[in-house]
């Protein structure tokens, strides 16, 4: 008998610990529906693409040429909604979560985690914008699939830890993608849309369990 509250109160102790340095009110369903969102973005700037392929078609190579500036600004605006959406929905089910679970919103183990999660993301973007400015549109999706996994994998140190796995796949699908270039929506799609329904999907039925 007493070997067995001794055992309760070391997991008691280690779930103490976990919980003060990790953030652990992230939402399986906020991937899911992150996921959802990125995949009819690509649908979207699917159908804007294949605008601009109609008008600017080079009859040499069969490739089309630069997108006029209504469509560059179209798909801002499309990638635009669609991470405005994912961070709305992300931060309201984590914050319904972060209640159920009476932790704080933005607690030291969060900032810890978003600091970690932040620093290869904005990384990423601003070398996104250099590979923009010279022209290399085809390597956007690649390089923002490999530090968005990176960030992913950074972050998990500072949550549940099977988060790296779904940064270690979007690190490789981007590695993969730079060896297919002009599919860069695709692997977009893959990445940002599938991957995250199908993580998200699984983190909700574990933790579930987890809590029966």
């Amino acid at each position: 008998m007493a070997s067995s509250d001794y055992l309760n109160d070391i997991k008691e102790i280690k779930h103490l610990m976990n919980r003060s340095s990790r953030f652990i009110s992230l939402s399986g369903l906020s991937g899911v529906m992150a996921g959802i969102y990125a995949l009819i973005g690509a649908w979207f700037a699917k159908q804007e693409l294949a605008k601009a392929a109609l008008n600017k078609i080079d009859m040499r190579t069969g490739h089309y040429e630069a997108t006029t500036s209504e469509v560059t600004f179209n798909l801002l605006l499309i990638a635009t909604i669609v991470v405005v959406l994912a961070i709305v929905t992300g931060i309201f089910l984590t914050q319904r979560k972060a209640k159920k679970n009476n932790e704080k919103m933005l607690d030291k183990s969060a900032i810890k985690l978003l600091v970690n999660f932040l620093i290869p993301l904005i990384t990423g973007g601003i070398f996104t914008l250099v590979i923009l400015q010279r022209g290399l549109v085809g390597l956007v999706a690649p390089t923002t699939l490999i530090f968005y996994g990176l960030a992913c994998v950074s972050a998990s140190k500072f949550t549940y830890g099977h988060v790296k796995y779904l940064g270690f796949s979007n690190i490789i699908l981007g590695l993969i993608a730079t060896q297919y270039i002009g599919y860069g929506l695709y692997f977009w799609a893959i990445g940002f849309g599938i991957f995250h329904i199908v993580y998200g999907t699984w983190m909700y039925i574990l933790l579930e369990q987890n809590t029966k």
